[in-house]
Protein backbone atom coordinates (compact mmCIF):
# COMPACT_ATOMS: atom_id res chain seq x y z
CA UNK A 1 0.00 0.00 0.00
CA UNK A 2 1.42 3.35 -1.00
CA UNK A 3 2.02 6.20 1.40
CA UNK A 4 -0.62 8.33 -0.35
CA UNK A 5 -3.26 5.56 0.04
CA UNK A 6 -2.49 5.14 3.76
CA UNK A 7 -2.83 8.90 4.29
CA UNK A 8 -6.21 8.90 2.56
CA UNK A 9 -7.52 6.07 4.76
CA UNK A 10 -6.22 7.60 8.00
CA UNK A 11 -9.21 9.34 9.74
CA UNK A 12 -6.88 11.90 11.31
CA UNK A 13 -5.97 13.21 7.89
CA UNK A 14 -9.62 14.21 7.30
CA UNK A 15 -10.13 15.98 10.66
CA UNK A 16 -10.85 19.70 10.32
CA UNK A 17 -11.57 22.42 12.86
CA UNK A 18 -14.30 24.85 11.85
CA UNK A 19 -14.62 28.28 13.44
CA UNK A 20 -18.38 28.87 13.66
CA UNK A 21 -18.11 32.17 15.45
CA UNK A 22 -18.67 31.28 19.12
CA UNK A 23 -17.15 33.82 21.47
CA UNK A 24 -16.53 33.89 25.20
CA UNK A 25 -19.14 35.70 27.33
CA UNK A 26 -17.62 38.92 28.65
CA UNK A 27 -20.73 40.39 30.30
CA UNK A 28 -21.64 40.50 34.00
CA UNK A 29 -22.29 37.22 35.79
CA UNK A 30 -25.21 37.94 38.10
CA UNK A 31 -24.95 34.76 40.16
CA UNK A 32 -27.28 32.86 42.47
CA UNK A 33 -28.98 35.87 44.02
CA UNK A 34 -30.22 37.14 40.68
CA UNK A 35 -31.32 33.66 39.61
CA UNK A 36 -33.21 33.17 42.87
CA UNK A 37 -34.96 36.54 42.57
CA UNK A 38 -35.84 35.84 38.95
CA UNK A 39 -37.34 32.45 39.81
CA UNK A 40 -39.31 34.04 42.67
CA UNK A 41 -40.67 36.80 40.44
CA UNK A 42 -41.53 34.39 37.63
CA UNK A 43 -43.32 32.02 40.06
CA UNK A 44 -45.24 34.86 41.70
CA UNK A 45 -46.36 36.22 38.33
CA UNK A 46 -47.32 32.73 37.22
CA UNK A 47 -49.54 32.31 40.30
CA UNK A 48 -51.82 34.96 38.78
CA UNK A 49 -51.34 33.91 35.17
CA UNK A 50 -49.16 36.89 34.31
CA UNK A 51 -46.77 36.14 31.47
CA UNK A 52 -48.85 33.10 30.52
CA UNK A 53 -51.79 32.49 28.19
CA UNK A 54 -55.10 34.30 28.63
CA UNK A 55 -56.75 31.06 29.76
CA UNK A 56 -54.25 30.77 32.62
CA UNK A 57 -55.33 34.16 33.97
CA UNK A 58 -59.05 33.36 34.17
CA UNK A 59 -59.28 31.24 37.33
CA UNK A 60 -56.83 33.15 39.58
CA UNK A 61 -58.35 36.49 38.60
CA UNK A 62 -61.89 35.22 39.17
CA UNK A 63 -60.93 33.90 42.61
CA UNK A 64 -59.18 37.18 43.41
CA UNK A 65 -62.36 39.03 42.45
CA UNK A 66 -64.50 36.72 44.58
CA UNK A 67 -62.22 37.43 47.55
CA UNK A 68 -62.56 41.20 47.12
CA UNK A 69 -66.22 41.62 46.14
CA UNK A 70 -67.67 40.87 49.63
CA UNK A 71 -65.27 43.42 51.13
CA UNK A 72 -66.43 46.03 48.62
CA UNK A 73 -70.07 45.28 49.47
CA UNK A 74 -69.36 45.59 53.21
CA UNK A 75 -67.60 48.90 52.65
CA UNK A 76 -70.51 50.23 50.57
CA UNK A 77 -73.00 49.23 53.28
CA UNK A 78 -70.84 50.69 56.05
CA UNK A 79 -70.39 54.02 54.26
CA UNK A 80 -74.05 54.27 53.24
CA UNK A 81 -75.50 53.41 56.64
CA UNK A 82 -72.77 55.21 58.61
CA UNK A 83 -71.97 52.15 60.70
CA UNK A 84 -69.63 52.44 63.69
CA UNK A 85 -67.96 49.08 63.03
CA UNK A 86 -67.39 46.81 60.07
CA UNK A 87 -69.81 43.88 59.69
CA UNK A 88 -66.87 41.41 59.80
CA UNK A 89 -63.67 41.73 61.80
CA UNK A 90 -60.39 41.80 59.89
CA UNK A 91 -59.25 38.55 61.51
CA UNK A 92 -62.48 36.76 60.54
CA UNK A 93 -62.53 37.57 56.84
CA UNK A 94 -60.02 34.95 55.66
CA UNK A 95 -61.64 32.25 57.82
CA UNK A 96 -65.03 33.00 56.25
CA UNK A 97 -63.51 32.94 52.75
CA UNK A 98 -61.45 29.80 53.37
CA UNK A 99 -63.06 27.86 50.52
CA UNK A 100 -61.93 30.44 47.97
CA UNK A 101 -58.42 30.36 49.42
CA UNK A 102 -58.37 26.56 49.26
CA UNK A 103 -59.49 26.58 45.62
CA UNK A 104 -56.83 29.13 44.71
CA UNK A 105 -54.10 27.14 46.44
CA UNK A 106 -55.30 23.88 44.88
CA UNK A 107 -55.11 25.45 41.43
CA UNK A 108 -51.81 27.30 41.75
CA UNK A 109 -49.59 25.11 43.94
CA UNK A 110 -49.51 22.25 41.38
CA UNK A 111 -48.98 24.81 38.63
CA UNK A 112 -45.92 26.08 40.47
CA UNK A 113 -44.13 22.77 40.99
CA UNK A 114 -45.90 19.87 39.25
CA UNK A 115 -45.03 20.97 35.72
CA UNK A 116 -41.32 21.12 36.57
CA UNK A 117 -41.56 17.57 37.90
CA UNK A 118 -43.66 16.26 35.03
CA UNK A 119 -41.46 17.65 32.28
CA UNK A 120 -38.21 16.98 34.21
CA UNK A 121 -37.00 20.56 34.04
CA UNK A 122 -35.74 20.72 37.64
CA UNK A 123 -32.23 19.45 36.72
CA UNK A 124 -32.06 22.27 34.15
CA UNK A 125 -32.56 24.81 36.94
CA UNK A 126 -29.74 23.21 38.92
CA UNK A 127 -27.41 23.26 35.92
CA UNK A 128 -27.33 27.04 36.31
CA UNK A 129 -25.84 28.97 39.25
CA UNK A 130 -28.78 28.00 41.44
CA UNK A 131 -28.91 25.34 44.12
CA UNK A 132 -31.63 23.28 45.70
CA UNK A 133 -32.14 25.73 48.56
CA UNK A 134 -32.56 28.60 46.09
CA UNK A 135 -35.27 26.74 44.18
CA UNK A 136 -37.19 25.80 47.33
CA UNK A 137 -36.92 29.28 48.88
CA UNK A 138 -38.06 30.95 45.64
CA UNK A 139 -41.05 28.64 45.17
CA UNK A 140 -42.05 28.75 48.84
CA UNK A 141 -41.71 32.52 48.98
CA UNK A 142 -43.64 33.04 45.75
CA UNK A 143 -46.54 30.82 46.85
CA UNK A 144 -46.75 32.47 50.27
CA UNK A 145 -46.57 35.92 48.65
CA UNK A 146 -49.33 35.07 46.18
CA UNK A 147 -51.57 33.90 49.02
CA UNK A 148 -50.77 37.02 51.02
CA UNK A 149 -51.82 39.21 48.08
CA UNK A 150 -55.04 37.21 47.81
CA UNK A 151 -55.89 37.43 51.52
CA UNK A 152 -54.56 40.90 52.36
CA UNK A 153 -56.16 42.77 49.45
CA UNK A 154 -59.72 42.56 50.84
CA UNK A 155 -58.41 43.67 54.24
CA UNK A 156 -56.96 46.79 52.60
CA UNK A 157 -60.37 47.44 51.02
CA UNK A 158 -62.06 47.05 54.41
CA UNK A 159 -59.55 49.36 56.07
CA UNK A 160 -59.85 52.10 53.47
CA UNK A 161 -63.63 51.80 53.60
CA UNK A 162 -63.62 52.02 57.40
CA UNK A 163 -61.60 55.22 57.25
CA UNK A 164 -63.93 56.63 54.59
CA UNK A 165 -66.85 55.83 56.89
CA UNK A 166 -65.03 57.81 59.61
CA UNK A 167 -64.75 54.89 62.01
CA UNK A 168 -62.32 55.14 64.90
CA UNK A 169 -58.82 55.36 63.40
CA UNK A 170 -57.02 53.67 66.31
CA UNK A 171 -59.40 50.70 66.52
CA UNK A 172 -59.40 50.17 62.77
CA UNK A 173 -55.63 50.40 62.48
CA UNK A 174 -55.18 47.91 65.31
CA UNK A 175 -57.68 45.50 63.79
CA UNK A 176 -56.12 45.89 60.34
CA UNK A 177 -52.64 45.13 61.72
CA UNK A 178 -53.97 42.04 63.53
CA UNK A 179 -55.63 40.89 60.32
CA UNK A 180 -52.39 41.28 58.35
CA UNK A 181 -50.47 39.23 60.92
CA UNK A 182 -53.14 36.52 60.74
CA UNK A 183 -53.17 36.27 56.93
CA UNK A 184 -49.36 36.40 56.78
CA UNK A 185 -49.18 33.37 59.08
CA UNK A 186 -51.93 31.67 57.08
CA UNK A 187 -50.10 32.33 53.81
CA UNK A 188 -46.89 30.73 55.08
CA UNK A 189 -48.72 27.71 56.51
CA UNK A 190 -51.05 27.11 53.56
CA UNK A 191 -48.33 27.82 51.01
CA UNK A 192 -45.95 25.31 52.58
CA UNK A 193 -48.57 22.59 52.90
CA UNK A 194 -49.87 23.17 49.38
CA UNK A 195 -46.40 22.95 47.82
CA UNK A 196 -45.52 19.80 49.77
CA UNK A 197 -48.70 18.06 48.65
CA UNK A 198 -48.30 19.23 45.04
CA UNK A 199 -44.61 18.24 44.92
CA UNK A 200 -45.43 14.62 45.77
CA UNK A 201 -46.87 13.98 42.30
CA UNK A 202 -46.09 15.26 38.79
CA UNK A 203 -49.78 14.91 37.90
CA UNK A 204 -51.46 18.28 38.27
CA UNK A 205 -54.94 16.78 38.63
CA UNK A 206 -53.84 14.59 41.52
CA UNK A 207 -52.17 17.60 43.13
CA UNK A 208 -55.33 19.69 42.89
CA UNK A 209 -57.46 16.97 44.48
CA UNK A 210 -54.91 16.31 47.22
CA UNK A 211 -54.61 19.97 48.23
CA UNK A 212 -58.40 20.35 48.43
CA UNK A 213 -58.62 17.15 50.49
CA UNK A 214 -55.97 18.29 52.96
CA UNK A 215 -57.52 21.73 53.54
CA UNK A 216 -61.26 21.19 53.11
CA UNK A 217 -61.79 17.62 54.32
CA UNK A 218 -59.57 18.09 57.36
CA UNK A 219 -61.49 21.22 58.35
CA UNK A 220 -64.85 19.49 57.87
CA UNK A 221 -63.78 16.45 59.87
CA UNK A 222 -62.36 18.52 62.74
CA UNK A 223 -65.47 20.71 62.85
CA UNK A 224 -67.75 17.66 63.06
CA UNK A 225 -65.71 16.07 65.85
CA UNK A 226 -65.57 19.39 67.70
CA UNK A 227 -69.35 19.62 67.47
CA UNK A 228 -69.69 16.13 68.90
CA UNK A 229 -67.28 16.97 71.72
CA UNK A 230 -69.22 20.14 72.49
CA UNK A 231 -72.53 18.27 72.47
CA UNK A 232 -71.19 15.68 74.92
CA UNK A 233 -69.76 18.34 77.26
CA UNK A 234 -66.13 17.51 76.48
CA UNK A 235 -65.29 21.20 76.42
CA UNK A 236 -61.53 20.82 76.81
CA UNK A 237 -61.38 18.52 73.79
CA UNK A 238 -62.91 21.20 71.56
CA UNK A 239 -59.81 23.38 71.78
CA UNK A 240 -57.28 20.58 71.36
CA UNK A 241 -59.08 19.07 68.37
CA UNK A 242 -58.36 22.27 66.49
CA UNK A 243 -54.72 21.21 66.20
CA UNK A 244 -55.60 18.76 63.43
CA UNK A 245 -56.64 21.16 60.66
CA UNK A 246 -54.72 24.05 59.07
CA UNK A 247 -57.78 26.33 59.15
CA UNK A 248 -58.56 25.69 62.82
CA UNK A 249 -54.88 26.13 63.67
CA UNK A 250 -54.97 29.69 62.33
CA UNK A 251 -58.32 30.23 64.02
CA UNK A 252 -56.86 29.15 67.35
CA UNK A 253 -53.74 31.30 67.06
CA UNK A 254 -55.62 34.48 66.21
CA UNK A 255 -58.20 33.80 68.92
CA UNK A 256 -55.49 33.38 71.55
CA UNK A 257 -53.18 36.23 70.53
CA UNK A 258 -54.91 38.60 68.09
CA UNK A 259 -58.19 39.26 69.84
CA UNK A 260 -60.27 37.42 67.25
CA UNK A 261 -63.56 35.65 67.81
CA UNK A 262 -63.46 31.94 67.14
CA UNK A 263 -65.63 29.70 65.00
CA UNK A 264 -65.19 26.79 67.42
CA UNK A 265 -68.46 25.38 68.80
CA UNK A 266 -69.74 27.46 71.69
CA UNK A 267 -67.29 30.24 70.91
CA UNK A 268 -64.74 28.69 73.27
CA UNK A 269 -61.41 29.18 71.59
CA UNK A 270 -58.05 28.25 73.10
CA UNK A 271 -56.62 30.36 75.90
CA UNK A 272 -53.08 31.67 76.11
CA UNK A 273 -51.59 28.33 77.17
CA UNK A 274 -53.28 26.29 74.46
CA UNK A 275 -52.70 29.15 72.04
CA UNK A 276 -48.94 28.82 72.58
CA UNK A 277 -49.22 25.17 71.56
CA UNK A 278 -51.19 26.21 68.47
CA UNK A 279 -48.50 28.72 67.52
CA UNK A 280 -45.71 26.18 68.02
CA UNK A 281 -47.56 23.66 65.85
CA UNK A 282 -48.05 26.27 63.10
CA UNK A 283 -44.36 27.23 63.14
CA UNK A 284 -43.36 23.54 63.20
CA UNK A 285 -45.55 22.83 60.17
CA UNK A 286 -44.05 25.75 58.26
CA UNK A 287 -40.51 24.62 59.07
CA UNK A 288 -41.45 21.00 58.38
CA UNK A 289 -42.90 21.90 54.98
CA UNK A 290 -39.63 23.60 54.07
CA UNK A 291 -37.64 20.57 55.24
CA UNK A 292 -39.83 18.15 53.27
CA UNK A 293 -39.45 20.24 50.12
CA UNK A 294 -35.67 20.30 50.57
CA UNK A 295 -35.64 16.51 50.92
CA UNK A 296 -37.95 16.06 47.95
CA UNK A 297 -35.78 18.16 45.64
CA UNK A 298 -32.57 16.53 46.81
CA UNK A 299 -33.66 13.44 44.89
CA UNK A 300 -35.47 15.18 42.02
CA UNK A 301 -32.56 17.43 41.19
CA UNK A 302 -30.26 14.54 40.33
Amino acid sequence: MSTQTRATQDPRSQTQIHNIGYRDYDGPRLGRGYARRSLYAQSLRGAYGLGRSAKSKVLPMILFGIMCVPALVMVAVAVTTKMNDLPVAYTRYAIIMQMVIALYLAAQAPQSVSRDLRFRTVPLYFSRPIERVDYVVAKFGAMASALFVLTASPLVILYVGALLAKMDFTDQTKGFAQGLVSVALMSLLFGGIGLVVAALTPRRGFGVAAVIAVLVISYGAVSVVQGIAWGTDNLDAVSWLGLFSPVTLIDGVQTAFLGATTSFPGGSGPGAGAGAVYLLVVLALIAGSYAVLMRRYRKVGL
